[in-house]
């Protein structure tokens, strides 16, 4: 993501948040892009990145030379430059080279690093957005359901009318004015409950977006049922190749590789290159003639029982690494599997409900209801109808709700996004 991009992004999001003038219903594509930018744990992983990544001009440059200045052979009695022939004022310029490919491999492992912190970046991102996607489509069956709850309500209100006028004309009885106040009462119950949490619901994606949580969300957005036409050994192969966690346990595996590789080099010495220059005292009997000195040091790896650790280190991180990858490959193909049955599962409750449970369960309430209405039927019939609509009518959209946030699971644990899905050939999961 380009600078220019983010910048352009966050003005948009800023006038769209600060200016009454422009504020328009949010769509769910603008609040993802918002969550990309603002999201304070994506900035906090993208710190980690810009951290790793300026660690790997640190570890692949050569220390600095080191000057030193040294006043050589100097007797302790007159400090004279001219009394012996080996006084002098010296000065010496050395510089370590480590053994040839130690710096390699730290620039290998700083490399990896980075690639790391980048790669889990990338999940990071997308599990920010399955977050986002769930909090959106709970909060679209809250606010759904809230619409259904208080048209009941208004329902259940000429419901109270008409019993109380039937039972003071002397056609109802005065149980069913009192079973109507009851079932208000209730529905009034659910209402609260709903609407504290769509509060909560609302409060939580503004979190996710870095808003503030008591920010309004105006959504014009409604719920619709999405086909499921995924193949899951298809959606399995591809997770390999599409979720950024598996590049970062790749980046890992490469790091810990090269660590290994670090630390068998550290059986081998660094050594240091020096040269000098002395000048001496020109009334020496031998007119002072200056010297000039170099050499190389180096240290002696001696402590094997160190470099030996280093190396069992390594390679048990290693086959720790390889273990993690295995054990998250089956902990994403589970993810996969219950995500795609999940979906499935709802897409069937939508075209159930949709095409046949809740156009007999309204069929049933207004025909009910006309016989009510010519006393063929007592009114608790008509009142068991009407609540069973609403049950019927609130399942339906949890249902829709139920089957998006399966898709949402789904795409972030492949690691596609539904315009970006691979291409599926039919319905099946094996």
């Amino acid at each position: 993501m380009s600078f220019l991009y983010k910048y352009f992004v966050t003005l948009l999001l800023w006038l769209i948040t600060f200016s009454p003038a422009i504020a328009q219903p949010v769509q769910l594509v603008t609040i993802l892009e918002e969550a990309d930018v603002q999201n304070p744990s994506l900035q906090i992983a993208q710190e980690q990145i810009e951290m790793a990544s300026s660690q790997i001009e640190q570890v692949t440059s050569l220390q600095d030379p080191i000057v030193s200045v040294s006043l050589l052979n100097y007797p302790i009695d007159s400090f004279k430059t001219n009394q012996t022939p080996m006084s002098g004022t010296e000065i010496r310029l050395a510089q370590k080279f480590p053994f040839p490919g130690k710096l390699d491999a730290k620039g290998k492992i700083a490399a990896k690093k980075s690639l790391w912190f980048a790669s889990a970046y990338q999940d990071a991102r997308l599990q920010i957005r399955h977050q986002v996607k769930d909090a959106w489509y709970r909060l679209l069956f809250q606010r759904q359901a809230i619409k259904l709850t208080i048209r009941n309500l208004k329902i259940f209100d000429d419901f109270i009318k008409l019993t109380e006028t039937r039972y003071e004309i002397g056609k109802g009885l005065q149980q069913n004015v009192l079973k109507t106040h009851l079932q208000r009462s209730q529905q009034l119950d659910k209402l609260l409950v709903l609407q504290q949490q769509e509060e909560a619901t609302s409060a939580e994606l503004n979190s996710l977006v870095g808003r503030n949580t008591d920010q309004p969300l105006k959504i014009d957005s409604q719920l619709k049922s999405v086909s499921t036409n995924f193949n899951l050994n298809t959606l399995q192969e591809q997770a390999m190749k599409n979720r950024p966690m598996f590049k970062a346990y790749a980046a890992l595996i490469g790091q810990y590789k090269a660590q290994r590789k670090l630390a068998q080099l550290d059986y081998r010495p660094d050594f240091t290159l020096w040269a000098g220059y002395r000048w001496r005292d020109n009334s020496l009997a031998d007119d002072g003639t200056d010297f000039i000195s170099a050499g190389v040091s180096f240290n002696l790896p001696v402590r094997r029982k160190q470099r030996n650790a280093a190396v069992t280190e390594a390679d048990s991180a290693l086959r720790l690494t390889f273990q993690r990858h295995e054990n998250f490959r089956n902990q994403v193909n589970l993810e996969i599997h219950r995500s795609l049955t999940s979906a499935e599962q709802a897409e069937k409750l939508v075209e159930l409900y949709q095409d046949g449970i809740i156009p007999q369960a309204n069929q049933t309430f207004q025909a009910t209801l006309s016989a009510y209405q010519v006393d063929k039927v007592d009114f608790l019939d008509l009142l068991d109808s009407l609540m069973t609509l609403y049950r019927y009518e609130i399942d339906y959209i949890k249902a829709l709700s139920d089957q998006q946030r399966s898709i949402a699971r789904l795409e972030a644990a492949a690691g596609f996004e539904m315009d970006q899905r691979p291409e599926q050939s039919n319905h099946t999961k094996g």
